[in-house]
């Protein structure tokens, strides 16, 4: 019997969010039911909330999150009633052309729940990255339940769902950092403070944080950056290769998702460095490199698409580092926030005080 829970919806572009009631069908064939516990509060939704991803609206927010499951399809074998899981929106198909290559982290099909959810109206929602999380509970498909040990503390784990995952991955998956790398990261909010972290997990030993923010470069140390640099007062590049012995970093990741910051970044790698965009860009934003300096200074000018990740490698295993000790996904809770109270997590996020708002139900 279909459901009726309290959601959080985007009803259209631009307007403040209101907290309304959704249907949740009875799971179908390949799809689960999940009691939502935790979910972050991340820069994606306020892009679905402007527009900035798709314009079909009503959008039900909400992405990064950690739950139980509630119900099963027919057919589902993979979780069970009972488990706990961080959702994910890479779901892999294993049958596309990238996973017939071997590059299930380049999914091109990816899993999502085939019934949507609605309004009370049946008005059809389309849920955020496929997920729709911002609900008491959700409707998704088996693939993008990722079971990790329930040891585990729902308000940190689910962020490995969106913004520190794609972070962390920034580094550790499509950068490459090894020991001893030079990483330099431009922008310290929560995607880039993840970046940091990754760095220093993946054994990089000069980690260089660029903020215009104090308050964020004095986050980005208690994450592992070896130093930090004010954009508002200095001259970023020059920056980055005092600090690299003239040379510039050997990975620049660039987690704001502007134009003149990935050009800082591009000019900020040392030859043959790579160059990660992990900062999601508005779709009119353009980019213009003279081509002589592409060619000459070689390198590689990476996209990273939720840090590159497989999640039911990667979240099992970081979950495990994180119940260990080794990484600290608590640091990234600023503050646990009510169902209703999105929108006003929503103006903290853009004025800058906070890494994450997480709605806690």
């Amino acid at each position: 019997m279909a459901l009726e829970v309290q959601g959080v919806v985007a009803m259209t572009k631009g307007e403040p969010v209101s907290l309304v009631t959704v249907v949740v069908p009875d799971p179908g064939p390949g799809e689960v039911v999940v009691r939502t516990q935790a979910c972050g509060v991340c820069h994606t939704d306020l892009h679905y909330r402007e527009g900035g991803i798709s314009d079909e609206f009503p959008f039900l927010l909400g992405h990064e999150a950690a739950g139980v499951i509630d119900e099963v399809g027919p057919d589902v074998t993979s979780v069970q009633p009972g488990d706990f899981v961080v959702l994910n929106w890479r779901a892999v198909c294993g049958e596309c052309r990238s996973c017939r290559r071997g590059r299930p982290w380049y999914c091109f099909a990816t899993h999502n729940a085939s019934q949507k959810m609605t309004l009370i109206d049946g008005t059809p929602l389309s849920a955020a990255l496929g997920i729709g999380a911002f609900a008491e509970k959700t409707l998704v498909a088996a693939g993008q339940c990722i079971k990790v040990d329930p040891r585990a503390r729902p308000e940190a784990v689910g962020l490995l769902g969106c913004g520190v995952m794609a972070g962390l991955g920034s580094a550790m998956r499509t950068g490459e950092v090894g020991v001893g790398d030079s990483v330099a990261v431009f922008g310290c909010g929560g995607v880039g403070c993840a970046a940091i972290a990754g760095a220093r997990l993946a054994g990089a030993t000069t980690i260089i944080a660029i903020d215009l923010d104090p308050r964020k470069l004095d986050r980005a140390r208690e994450f592992g950056a070896t130093d930090v640099v004010n954009g508002s007062s200095e001259a970023v590049v020059a920056a980055v290769r005092r600090l690299t012995d003239g040379h510039g970093a050997d990975v620049c990741i660039e987690a704001v998702g502007n134009p003149k910051v990935m050009e800082q970044a591009f000019y900020a790698r040392d030859l043959a460095g790579i160059l990660v965009q992990v900062g999601v860009p508005m779709p009119d934003m353009r980019i213009d490199l003279p081509m002589i300096d592409f060619f000459g200074r070689g390198g590689q000018l990476k996209p990273s698409w939720y840090g590159d990740c497989l999640p039911s490698r990667d979240f099992p295993m970081l979950v495990d580092l994180y119940l260990q000790g080794r990484l600290d996904l608590d640091r990234f809770v600023t503050e646990t926030i009510a169902l209703g109270d999105v929108e006003e997590a929503f103006l903290r996020m853009e004025r800058g005080e906070v890494l994450r708002s997480v709605v806690v139900m």
